[in-house]
């Protein structure tokens, strides 16, 4: 198994913060094929996964991290996968200076 993780600050509104989330997982599962729950209204925390690909994505007041984890046969696709990983994450949660 291999791991891509990724850890940002927002700069948003939890609401927002929210907002930006479901829409980065709608586009993942659109792109990706995957299958996308959050955990209750109460949380912030997404699961993804399809066949040899698993991960979430929470946020809180502050953060927004997504963990991705890939099986052995994803191992050689990691950089493509890393790298759009950080393409739709960087257009949901542009970084704030």
């Amino acid at each position: 198994m291999s791991d891509i993780i990724l850890l940002r600050q927002h700069g948003k509104s939890r609401a927002a913060a929210r907002a930006a989330a479901e829409h980065l997982t709608t586009e993942l599962a659109e792109k990706f094929d995957l299958t996308c729950t959050w955990d209750s209204e109460a949380t912030d925390v997404a699961h993804f996964s399809r066949p040899g690909v698993s991960g979430m994505l929470s946020l809180d007041d502050r953060n927004v991290e997504i963990r991705i984890r890939l099986s052995f046969l994803f191992l050689a696709l990691k950089p493509t996968i890393e790298r759009e990983a950080h393409k739709y994450f960087d257009e949901n949660f542009p970084t704030t200076t």
